[in-house]
C-alpha cells in the first residue's frame, strides 16, 4: 500500500511539474502577444482550489491531474467586450498564434534540456558497457564479439554505459544502421560490424535477436531462501543448497540456471544439489508465470548477492557545468527523434503497441525512480517532457500540433478552416485520443495481470 502511495505521490508531482511548465509556454507568449488570459488550470474537470491573481486570472488546481489548460479570451466561446476585442486570441495575427500553441511543446523541451543538464551535472551511475558472452548463432556471436569485450564507441557516439548504449542501439537499428562497435579486449583495440537488418525493431526482441546483454559477475548458485507455494518450496529444496547440475548439464551460475528457468515454463527436470556434504537428486516441475507468448519460468528460491559483486563494472558519468548544456539539448534532441521512429513504426506495424505506457505504468516509473534517487527521477521526468512536447506536436485535432495545422492551412490559402471542418476535426481527434488512451489503459491492466 505504501508502494501504491508512493508511486502516485511520485506520479502527481511530475506530471504537475511538466504540465505547469507546458502550460506557463502557452500563457507566457499569450501575454506577451497582448491576449487576454482568463484562466490557468493545472488538470482538467472541477476546479478544486484556485484564486484569482491581481493581473485578473484565475488560477486553479482542478480534480483530473492528467493534464492542464489556458483558457484565453476568444470571440467563439462567448460574447466579449468591444473594448477587449483587440486581445481577444481570435483577433490575433495568424503567426501570433502559432507561436501562443507552439510554446507550450518549446517550453517541454526546454524543461527537459535543463532536466538532463541536472542529470548530466550531478552524474549518472551506470554499468560498463561490457558484454556477456553473444548466444551461439545470434548477430553477435557472427560479428566475433565475445564475453568481456569492452564496448568504447558504436560507430560515432563514445558510449560510457550500458545505458547509452541500449539508446543508442535502439537508434541505430530503427534507422537501419549497420553496428560498428570499437571494442577493448586483452589490451588491444578492434572494430566489429553487426549488419542489424535481421534484428526485429520492436525492442522487446531487438537485443535477443543480436544477442547483446550485459555482462554479469557470476552469482553463487546458493539457495539463500524459498518462496512458499512455488516450485522449489514444492519439491523440497531449502535454505543452503547448492544447485550442482540439471539434467547433463553443470550449473555454473545462478545466472545460467535462472536463464534456463525462465525460458522452460512447465518443464521437468532433475536438479543435482549439494546438502550438507551429500549429494541429492531432486525432481522439479518448473512453475509458470504469464499466459501465451509471454508466458515464461519461475523457480522461486533466493540467492544471495554480495554487496561489491557489481563494483568493478559501476560508472559514473558525469560532465562539467558548460560541457553538459550542449550534451543535455543533443540528448533531447535524439531522445526526441526516438520518439517519432517509434511511433512511425507502430503505425507500420514493425514495433508492438504494446509499448504504448498509460497512466498506470507511468505512476510505477515515477515511484520506482523517485525511490532509486534524484538522478534517476529527473530522468524520467525529462524522457516524459520529451514525450509530452513530441505528442502535443502531432497533427491531430485537438492536440497542439491539431491547431497548427489549421494555422499553417490559413497561411497557404489566405483564409481560416471553416468552422464546419474544425467541428469534424476535433470529434476525430477526439475519437483518436480516446482510443489511444484506451489502448494505454489496457497496456497497463495487461502488465499489471500477468
Amino acid at each position: 500500500m505504501l508502494d501504491v502511495l508512493w508511486s502516485i505521490a511520485s506520479f502527481v508531482l511530475a506530471i504537475g511539474v511538466l504540465v505547469s511548465f507546458h502550460e506557463f509556454g502557452h500563457f507566457w507568449v499569450a501575454r506577451r502577444m497582448g491576449v487576454k488570459v482568463l484562466r490557468f488550470s493545472i488538470g482538467f474537470g472541477r476546479p478544486l482550489i484556485g484564486r484569482k491573481g491581481r493581473d485578473g486570472v484565475e488560477y486553479v488546481v482542478s480534480a483530473i491531474p492528467l493534464g492542464g489548460y489556458v483558457k484565453m479570451l476568444d470571440e467563439r466561446e462567448g460574447e466579449v467586450a468591444p473594448h477587449l476585442v483587440d486581445q481577444a486570441f481570435n483577433r490575433q495575427p495568424v503567426w501570433s498564434r502559432i507561436a501562443i500553441v507552439a510554446a507550450g511543446p518549446a517550453f517541454n523541451f526546454v524543461l527537459a534540456i535543463v532536466l538532463y543538464w541536472g542529470v548530466y551535472v550531478l552524474g549518472t551511475n551506470g554499468l560498463l558497457p561490457v558484454l556477456a558472452a553473444p548466444p551461439a548463432q545470434s548477430l553477435a556471436e557472427k560479428a566475433g564479439l565475445q564475453a568481456g569485450d569492452h564496448i568504447q564507441r558504436l560507430n560515432d557516439t563514445e558510449i560510457p554505459t550500458w545505458q547509452v548504449l541500449r539508446a543508442q542501439i535502439i537508434d541505430e537499428v530503427l534507422d537501419g544502421q549497420p553496428l560498428r562497435f570499437t571494442v577493448a579486449r586483452d589490451g588491444a583495440t578492434r572494430t566489429l560490424e553487426i549488419a542489424a537488418g535481421n534484428a526485429r525493431l520492436d525492442p522487446e526482441f531487438m537485443f535477443q535477436d543480436l544477442g547483446m546483454q550485459p555482462f554479469q559477475p557470476a552469482i553463487e548458485p546458493v539457495i539463500e531462501s524459498v518462496e512458499s507455494g512455488q516450485a522449489a518450496a514444492d519439491s523440497g529444496f531449502r535454505a543452503g543448497d547448492r544447485l550442482l547440475r540439471y539434467g547433463d548439464t553443470p550449473i555454473e551460475s545462478w545466472q545460467q540456471w535462472a536463464q534456463w528457468v525462465r525460458a522452460h515454463p512447465g518443464s521437468s527436470t532433475e536438479v543435482e544439489i549439494l546438502r550438507d556434504g551429500r549429494r541429492l537428486q531432486v525432481p522439479v516441475i518448473i512453475g509458470t508465470e504469464g499466459e501465451g507468448e509471454g508466458a515464461y519460468g519461475r523457480f522461486g528460491a533466493r540467492v544471495e548477492v554480495p554487496a561489491d559483486l557489481w563494483q568493478d563494472l559501476r560508472a559514473v558519468h558525469r560532465l562539467g557545468v558548460l560541457e553538459a548544456v550542449p550534451a543535455a539539448a543533443a540528448q533531447t534532441w535524439q531522445m526526441s527523434v526516438l520518439t517519432l521512429k517509434m511511433l512511425y513504426r507502430m503505425v507500420l506495424g514493425d514495433v508492438s503497441v504494446k509499448n504504448v505506457s498509460g497512466p498506470i505504468q507511468i505512476a510505477q516509473y515515477a515511484g520506482y525512480s523517485a525511490a532509486v534517487g534524484l538522478v534517476a527521477f529527473l530522468s524520467f521526468m525529462a524522457i516524459v517532457s520529451v514525450s509530452l512536447g513530441v505528442l502535443n506536436l502531432l497533427p491531430v485535432p485537438l492536440l497542439d500540433g491539431g491547431h497548427l495545422l489549421y494555422y499553417l492551412i490559413e497561411l497557404v490559402t489566405g483564409s481560416p478552416v471553416s468552422e464546419r471542418a474544425q467541428i469534424v476535426g476535433q470529434q476525430v481527434g477526439m475519437t483518436m485520443l480516446a482510443m489511444l488512451m484506451g489502448l494505454a489503459f489496457y497496456n497497463d491492466i495487461m502488465r499489471l495481470v500477468g
